[in-house]
């Protein structure tokens, strides 16, 4: 017996590639969270007996991709009370 599509690790590695590269197209750290939480999801399948049914596993893709989120925006964001100014028109 076969297991089910969802504990196929490079499954969920392919997806976070499609997700990381939907990022690129419409950046914003929205897409990049959830790519990394599908890549350390299909990480952690590839441990050996690690087999959970399917609405832990997307627990634990949704926690992951919120701390991902969480860690990109403390790291990427301005320091607080700044505010962003631009200089130059991008016309001139």
């Amino acid at each position: 017996m076969t297991d089910p599509f969802w504990l196929t690790w490079w499954i969920w590695l392919a997806g976070a590639l499609v997700l990381a590269i939907l990022e690129v197209a419409l950046p914003g750290f929205i897409f990049l969270g959830f790519a990394i939480g599908g890549a350390i999801t299909g990480i952690l399948l590839l441990i050996p007996g690690v087999a959970p049914n399917l609405p832990v596993l997307l627990l634990v893709f949704a926690v992951l991709s919120l701390a991902a989120w969480l860690i990109l925006r403390r790291m990427f964001a301005l320091p607080r009370g700044q505010v962003k100014t631009f200089n130059h028109d991008i016309n001139e």
